[in-house]
């Protein structure tokens, strides 16, 4: 008996580790079956700025800028073949994607200079994005008075290949040259960091850095949009796809999605070690707050502004308030919530309603910090408020905005919050200029399965209906007003 029972565990061991073989198998055949990599998924640019680099200031980072893009016209746009001279591909000098249509190239770092600089701000984008993703908001602050730098973060604007081998320790050492730059630009005036996504974390960790070590530069707040502060646990398994794509010798399965480089200032292409970066930054962020928190420096934290949607396919809105917010103090923090439109009854069809957690905070007195929530003014009415609450108080405040839900739409996204309805590139309306492409409204409808472009890339939102309310609110933050 005892005989046999071994035979049959051994037989079920077996078993379980064939199956497992044959499941890897088939996974890394389906993902050797996507489209071909292309020049720009495997060109190096070796002049791109690292932790290791001997770069000392922001201009020494401006000048390796300068020779990176100098080879990405080199290695790239020189190379592409000929069946990829198309016109909605980035890397074709006459396509509709091209950035240098546009009046200024945004995937670069910008700067823009006032006499009497009223504030600092640094711009810090997200993941696979580029500087773009927030320049409408930096060119608001820079009219009100504010010395504005949107910073170009390693690995990005230039070829998807660069989110390979890129390290959030890369992104973090430049935040800290553009942050000592930017000090010496506005004197004793207030500095500010703004990040969106994973700009959001760099930002949090250059600040939790700043508490452990003196010699780093103080600021005065933080403006936080829809930020990495933690994601789902799957991520941490990206690096694994990475390594036996290393061990195999198949470089596809470095990548979590290949598609069409269509858009100027965004990677659609998403290589599986940007994931795994975002991973790595959320939890040392967490350690951080942890370590902080027990030695009782977490007090020392500076004023945050944060935005973020209830429903977020990209980041895990719960961690902003539980891995974040409700770990500090009671000290100047508001997190501003956009809810789904409760008009368009959408609860029924959604897989699941974020009200009873929305509901939870709004009913806990304990809560170390402001919630706002921009939501309907009823379930029959499109017509938006903001309830608040403010810390340690059990009363609720609702302030009318005097804005409306567009017709169509049920939640904002991820990739909505930092642009405004009218943007050039993903605003609601098409722009008179037929010369570069428009992406936030793009309406192709067909057979499934037949475009390169996934159904839900078109489908997201990519432009906030509250853009007004939320420059507002910043504006008033950073101290400059309301001109």
């Amino acid at each position: 008996m005892i005989s046999l029972i071994k035979h049959c565990v051994k037989a079920l061991l077996y078993g379980i580790i064939g199956g497992c073989v044959v499941l890897v198998i088939i996974f890394v055949l389906f993902l050797e079956s996507r489209p071909e990599l292309k020049v720009w998924h495997e060109v190096e640019l070796d002049a791109e700025f690292t932790a290791n680099s001997p770069a000392g200031s922001l201009e020494d980072y401006l000048a390796m800028e300068d020779q990176l893009f100098a080879q990405l016209d080199e290695r790239v746009y020189s190379r592409i073949e000929p069946e990829d001279r198309r016109l909605i591909n980035r890397y074709h000098r006459d396509s509709l994607s091209n950035p240098d249509r546009w009046s200024s190239n945004w995937n670069r770092t910008f700067e823009l200079p006032t006499d009497v600089p009223r504030a600092g701000v640094l711009l810090l984008h997200g993941m696979s994005d580029s500087p773009y993703s927030l320049h409408s908001l930096g060119q608001r602050l820079h009219s009100s008075g504010a010395w504005v730098i949107g910073l170009r973060l390693p690995g990005h604007g230039t070829a998807p290949s660069g989110l390979v081998r890129v390290q959030w320790e890369d992104m973090a050492a430049a935040v800290r040259l553009a942050v000592l730059h930017l000090r010496e630009k506005v004197g004793e005036s207030p500095l500010f960091l703004v990040g969106y996504s994973n700009g959001g974390a760099l930002a949090v960790n250059y600040t939790l850095s700043m508490l452990q070590d003196s010699t780093l530069l103080p600021l005065t707040g933080l403006v936080l949009i829809s930020p990495s502060i933690g994601v789902t646990p799957v991520a941490a398994l990206a690096k694994w796809q990475a390594r036996l794509g290393r061990l195999l010798g198949l470089n596809k399965l470095a990548w979590n999605s290949i598609l069409p480089e269509y858009d100027p200032f965004k990677y659609n292409s998403f290589a599986v070690n940007a994931g795994n970066q975002v991973y790595r930054i959320t939890n040392e962020i967490q350690s951080r707050i942890e370590a902080l928190g027990a030695a009782g420096k977490l007090n020392r934290f500076p004023p945050i502004l944060a935005f973020q949607s209830v429903v977020d396919a990209t980041v895990s809105t719960q961690a902003v308030a539980d891995g974040l917010f409700k770990k500090l103090p009671v000290n100047g923090y508001e997190l501003v919530l956009f809810d789904i439109n409760r008009v368009s009854e959408v609860e029924q069809v959604l897989i699941k309603d974020p009200k009873p957690g929305i509901e939870a905070m709004f009913h806990d007195a304990s809560l170390p910090f402001t919630l706002s929530l921009v939501t309907n003014a009823s379930e029959k009415s499109y017509d938006i408020v903001m309830r608040q609450k403010q810390p340690g108080n059990s009363k609720i405040n609702e302030i009318s905005l005097g804005l409306k839900w567009p017709g169509g739409l049920y939640s904002l996204s991820h990739v909505a919050l930092p642009f405004p309805m009218n943007d050039p590139l993903y605003g609601k309306l098409n722009p008179d200029d037929s010369t570069m492409i428009h992406l936030g409204n793009m309406d192709l409808r067909g057979e499934r399965g037949v475009l390169q472009i996934p159904a839900a890339d078109m489908l997201r939102l990519r432009w906030n209906p509250f853009y007004p309310y939320m420059e507002k609110r910043v504006l008033e933050f950073v101290r400059l007003g309301n001109p």
